[in-house]
């Protein structure tokens, strides 16, 4: 039985021209999910003052016969290597070091454990997020639902090494063991772990459950349904520990409802933060927290939830002008930031539109 959740990996680095639909009307990319210049021979900067930022052209290209589908995560580990997930069946995974070369691909392949083909899996890929956890470095992979009945897939959170290295499951299993859990997550969308090791995580297409579990998988507690009110949910896409303040406490991206909700660790209400449109996620870097917000648009916050900079304003740009405007966004889904600044988002598009910012901050 393979201990990998991907199997065959490949460091083919040719260039690769792919074509998709952005938001169900044509749009063409080139072959780093980026669209053509606006105006050519300028840089294309986002942001303001010391949140600007400076597209880099060079980052994301895959070999022949390699292509992104619709972009799920990016999250960047303690040496700057990018990980980029997509639905994609032959290229869900990329991952690129700091300087932006290609390492490798994880070609999602079957396994005598999952027994997922590369189909299924690119239909149920979703969330992934990073954790430091001692002096090791974990990846929690989490699977939104495909079929019914019999046929159903996903619904699993997978915890795994940086080699892909399957250590644990929950959710949707088939039996139990010192390796897997039975679960019952209606379609999950996110992870977050705590400085103490618990884990948080989201229903977020499905229950709007919130669940709080230790470092060993045990369930502590669960709170959430759907509505409205503080302690619901519609759509709960995103968890993230924020350890800005004082004292740590859990943001959720409550994305239908154009909010984010603010508990402490015990899941108890402190809070609501209105003002964002669609929250997906959240990643936290240098005194600020980034939220990619759906409804085309970066924002970041400071350590007082205050808007630091709304970037990438794409609301009103129409799809078929989008490979015109680099400069802005059209669906973000996720972000990740290195630890030189540089930022890194992934919109919710056929081809992911996955690229990299370069931080350039100015005195302005």
């Amino acid at each position: 039985m393979s201990d990998y959740l991907f199997g065959r990996k490949t460091t083919r680095r040719d260039f690769l021209w792919t074509s998709g639909a952005a938001l169900g009307v044509a749009a063409t990319w080139n072959g780093f999910g980026q669209s053509a210049r606006a105006e050519e021979g300028k840089p294309v900067t986002i942001g303001k003052g010391s949140a600007t930022y400076t597209l880099d052209e060079t980052f994301g290209k895959l070999p022949d016969g390699k292509t992104y589908g619709f972009g799920c995560a990016v999250v960047v580990d303690s040496k700057d290597n990018v990980y980029v997930t997509s639905r994609s069946a032959n290229a869900p995974v990329a991952i690129f070091d700091k300087d932006g070369k290609l390492k490798e691909i994880w070609e999602k392949q079957l396994t005598d454990e999952t027994g997922y083909t590369p189909d299924q899996i690119k239909a149920t890929a979703h969330g992934l997020y990073w954790s430091k956890e001692g002096d090791n470095e974990y990846l929690y992979w989490t699977e939104n639902v495909s079929g019914k009945g019999d046929g159903r897939l996903g619904a699993r959170v997978y915890k795994t090494d940086l080699a892909g290295k399957l250590l644990y499951t929950l959710g949707n299993v088939k039996e139990e063991n010192d390796k897997s859990q039975k679960f019952d997550f209606t379609n999950p969308t996110d992870v977050a772990v705590a400085p103490n090791g618990d884990i948080y995580i989201v229903d977020g297409y499905g229950s709007q459950k919130l669940h709080r579990f230790d470092k060993n998988f045990k369930l502590i507690k669960t709170i959430g349904a759907r509505g409205k009110e503080h302690g619901q949910f519609s759509t709960n896409h995103g968890v993230w520990v924020n350890t800005l303040k004082k004292e740590p406490e859990l943001y959720i991206a409550d994305r239908e409802n154009s909010r984010i909700e603010i508990f402490s660790l015990d899941l108890d209400y402190k809070r609501t933060l209105d003002g964002v449109r669609r929250p997906c996620c959240f990643y936290q870097s240098n005194g600020q927290l980034f939220v990619p917000e759906l409804a085309a648009r970066v924002t970041i916050l400071d350590d007082k939830d205050a808007v630091v900079a709304n970037m990438g304003d794409g609301a009103g740009v129409k799809p078929a002008e989008l490979d015109k405007r680099q400069d802005v966004f059209a669906t973000p889904h996720a972000v990740t930031v290195a630890s030189n600044g540089d930022l890194y988002v992934t919109e919710w598009l056929p081809n992911a539109r996955v690229r990299k910012f370069k931080h350039t901050p100015t005195t302005v």
